[in-house]
């Protein structure tokens, strides 16, 4: 029989000697001395965790909060400045929703923001999992989280057969049951470190958990085959053709895709849309000519192959094109950096 206090006890007491070190978290000890959260901290960095590890988190994190420290500074800030920053990132409707998220904090909350679930889960880009996870750990309310980490503990815990996606309610009742009303915050922080480092999801190393007493998967020794899930269908491929152009000056010719959908707000290569099949679609008059090697990436929903043309374009070409002085590949997404490192090759300037 399971005592609930005795399972957040025991983790809580691994966390404080445990708990991973990371630039938007506060440590156990801190927070045992009064030191509270920023809120700030916390938001940023739950929006960009999504879908993301936090080993290529960490860079960005720090690169926002030197580029703008606050969340006023935030809101301020030119659009094409915080997409550039992003970029390489990935899921850029993060990026649009952590700009309009902050504008609506300073202009409808003073620039602070609100303690009340309900309340966060009414600006943008904030979903229950994010409300949830600030309301914990920017202000220790008991509010259960639940990613992909909480999932993984939670089915072996309780040895849950109910495959994943549709497992979901119950896991997030079972992590429900399990938060406590006594450091909440740092229990939410220290169920999600257990499946990060411990109960990983190959090999968990269950010889050190806290909780190996009382996980049923461990007792019936099949904890690698949970959670159960349910088999993905296979991703389909498009085919699409990026026109990577240079102008005599040595400007590239570039177009800002449009806010919604893919790659929203992001410069790229002029392309036209993908789908089965690669379709030709060049920007300006130009010898367009054909790399021997294409461009793939992977996409959450689909892998991508793009073909490569390059030209010269004349100084007369229209369109929008960014001096050479004034052009960084790393404002570009990854699978247009990849498209610019396969054709500079080719390029004269």
């Amino acid at each position: 029989m399971r005592d609930i206090a005795d399972l957040s006890a025991e983790l809580l007491e691994w966390y404080d000697v445990n708990a991973r070190e990371m630039p938007w978290r506060t440590a156990p000890h801190a927070r045992k001395n009064g030191v509270m959260p920023d809120p700030y901290h916390v938001w940023m960095s739950e929006i960009m965790l999504q879908q993301t590890t936090v080993a290529a988190v960490k860079e960005y994190f720090l690169k926002f909060t030197r580029f703008w420290p606050t969340v006023q500074d935030l809101a301020s800030a030119a659009d094409e400045d915080v997409m550039a920053a992003w970029a390489g990132l990935g899921y850029y409707a993060r990026a649009r929703n952590l700009l309009k998220c902050a504008r609506v904090v300073v202009a409808d909350h003073g620039g602070t923001f609100p303690n009340d679930h309900a309340a966060l889960l009414k600006l943008p880009g904030i979903g229950p999992y994010t409300a949830a996870a600030v309301s914990s750990i920017a202000f220790d309310q008991a509010q259960a989280v639940l990613d992909g980490n909480v999932e993984r503990v939670m089915s072996r815990l309780y040895r849950v057969d109910t495959p994943l996606p549709a497992a979901k309610p119950e896991l997030m009742d079972l992590a429900r049951g399990l938060t406590p009303d006594l450091r909440p915050g740092d229990y939410a922080q220290a169920v999600m470190d257990l499946g990060a480092t411990i109960c990983t999801p190959k090999s968990p190393a269950c010889g050190i958990c806290p909780w190996i007493a009382y996980c049923d998967a461990r007792k019936a020794g099949d904890q690698a085959d949970y959670p159960k899930k349910t088999p993905k269908k296979p991703k389909p491929t498009r085919h699409g053709i990026a026109y990577v152009g240079q102008r005599e000056d040595g400007a590239f010719l570039l177009e800002r895709r449009p806010e919604k959908g893919l790659l929203g707000g992001m410069l790229g290569w002029p392309s036209a849309e993908w789908g089965d099949v690669a379709q030709e679609a060049p920007p300006a008059d130009a010898n367009w000519t054909p790399l021997n090697e294409d461009v793939r990436h992977t996409f959450t929903h689909f892998h991508l192959i793009l073909q490569i043309r390059v030209a010269q374009l004349p100084m007369d070409c229209p369109g929008l094109f960014i001096a050479k002085q004034d052009f960084s590949p790393s404002d570009l997404p990854t699978v247009m950096r990849k498209c610019f490192n396969l054709a500079k090759t080719y390029m004269s300037h």
